[in-house]
């Protein structure tokens, strides 16, 4: 038996489509048409160009009394702001001020480089909206970012068995590391207390991060000393085991430096290696800077031992020269790395998997994921390796030139850089030892508030120095040039 629509019933559905007319009408520019777009598209593409007009004298660091403030006028709200008043605002207000990454004067720290290539790549993701999270969901994407991921574990000399991700930066890259080696050592909580973490002195704080964020807090954690080029000492390092050992610890993870933050050293990888592999200790390597060097003769010659590692971090933002928010993490048995991440749920029964393919999000913490994967494909297939090869190599020689230079300067100069960081200060004869602090830092703030060139700062063994990170690729000779002036001039006016 039917029984026909009241006609209480007829009049709610008129109400309901009338009302769903409404909304998609209201609704309608988040979808706008071919002209609309090209309009659009214009005014963006404009300013990008006209930063990238600007960007070979664009200061590489712009001091700005409101320091972007004055975006907090346009709060979001109901109404739409003009396209050309919102550019204008983004331009002023958060382009403008503060560091300058893609400034060839950028030496202060590790920037990422922003290639051209890579922005459409981000574009075309972005508009394609693809997920690279599942096999099932996005074939192509999830294959890209395998194939990019094999390529970085080839260079790293890595075997067939490895696995990674692309992951958003050396963090959570580090993250996804420590706890695959958590599990592969089979920690559970009763064991933290006593299992021990050995670390170089100048290991990366987001290692510490990582540990604490994956529930080893209570981890022993050592820092191994350091030899008069900021390496670690692996006879302290040995040392350190056996005492952990025979005290009724638990000595589980080595990370070493391919490249530290700080002063840019490589620890001696391969005779760590031996020692992690003789004594059973998960070896990690944190390559964010320096891994992409590798690409040359003097990287891989620094880095000999990278390929035994148990697993391993090298940053595309960094030595790739791509936008920021990607890292990559590489670990040697994949099966140990999709045990500690491998999860689904009922909403995901339709995913089929394809035999033999590694979805991103069996081996990460992240199901919902940007495709990181083409702003690294797209430029790597659209130029080659070799220029990425020929910069890298430039950075590496304007790293020793600069640092051949400083010392014609009179600066006293720390070890020669392994990579392309070089640290210095100036000490001039007579100063006041409690005020060579004060002159460096008054140094380094003169050249931020100049702006020309961008140098940064660190303390090393007590002493305030000035650091200098050659990574740029519009970074060249003449910016090195320059900020050899810069620091001559200033150092002619400190005492």
């Amino acid at each position: 038996m039917t029984t026909s629509a009241s006609d209480t019933e007829l009049a709610e559905r008129e109400e309901r489509l009338a009302r769903l007319r409404q909304l998609e009408r209201a609704s309608a520019p988040l979808d706008p048409g071919g002209n609309r777009r090209k309009k659009l598209r214009a005014l963006v593409f404009a300013a990008a160009e006209r930063f990238l007009r600007g960007i070979e004298h664009q200061r590489a660091f712009v001091e700005s009394d409101s320091k972007g403030s004055g975006l907090l006028d346009f709060q979001i709200s109901e109404n739409a702001v003009d396209p050309r008043t919102a550019l204008s605002v983004l331009e002023r207000e958060v382009v403008g001020p503060g560091g300058h990454p893609a400034s060839p004067g950028y030496l202060a720290y590790i920037p990422g480089g922003g290639l051209y290539q890579s922005a459409l790549g981000d574009y075309l993701a972005a508009v394609s909206d693809k997920y690279a999270g599942v096999f099932f969901a996005g074939p192509g994407a999830v294959r890209m970012e395998n194939m990019l991921i094999r390529w970085v574990a080839d260079l790293a000399g890595y075997p067939a068995t490895a696995a990674g991700n692309i992951a958003s930066g050396g963090s959570i890259a580090n993250l996804i590391a420590i706890t695959t080696a958590r599990d592969a050592h089979g920690l559970k909580s009763g064991d933290y207390a006593r299992a021990v973490v050995y670390l170089s002195a100048q290991a990366h704080h987001s290692i510490q991060k990582a540990l604490r964020i994956a529930g080893l807090a209570d981890a022993q954690i050592r820092y191994v000393s350091l030899d008069e080029r900021y390496r670690m000492r692996t006879d302290e390092l040995e040392q350190a085991i056996r005492a952990d050992r025979a005290a009724g610890l638990k000595p589980w993870l080595v990370a070493a430096a391919a490249g530290a933050t700080d002063t840019g050293a490589v620890d001696p990888l391969d005779d760590i290696a031996t020692i992690a592999q003789r004594e059973e200790c998960w070896f990690h390597v944190d390559a964010a800077y320096g891994g992409f060097f590798l690409l040359t003769d003097h990287g891989r010659q620094m880095m000999r031992g990278i390929e035994r590692s148990d697993s391993a971090i090298l940053d595309p933002h960094k030595g790739l020269f791509i936008p920021w928010g990607s890292g990559i993490v590489i670990v040697r048995d994949a099966k140990l790395l999709e045990a500690s991440n491998s999860y689904s749920g009922n909403y995901m029964q339709d995913a089929v998997r394809e035999s033999g393919v590694l979805s991103p999000a069996d081996v990460s913490p992240e199901l919902t994921k940007h495709f990181r994967g083409l702003r690294m494909w797209l430029p790597l297939i659209l130029v080659g390796l070799k220029p990425f090869r020929a910069a890298l190599e430039e950075k590496l020689l304007l790293a020793r030139y600069f640092y051949d230079e400083i010392q014609q300067l009179g600066f006293e100069t720390g070890p020669s850089p392994d990579l392309s960081i070089v640290t210095f200060r100036w000490n001039p004869p007579g100063a006041d030892p409690e005020r060579v602090n004060d002159i460096n830092r008054e140094i380094v703030d003169a050249l931020r508030s100049d702006g020309r060139i961008f140098l940064s700062s660190t303390m090393l063994d007590g002493k305030f120095v000035i650091r200098l990170a050659v990574l740029g690729f519009r970074t060249h000779r003449r910016s090195i040039d320059l900020a050899l002036r810069l620091l001559k001039e200033q150092a002619s006016t400190i005492n």
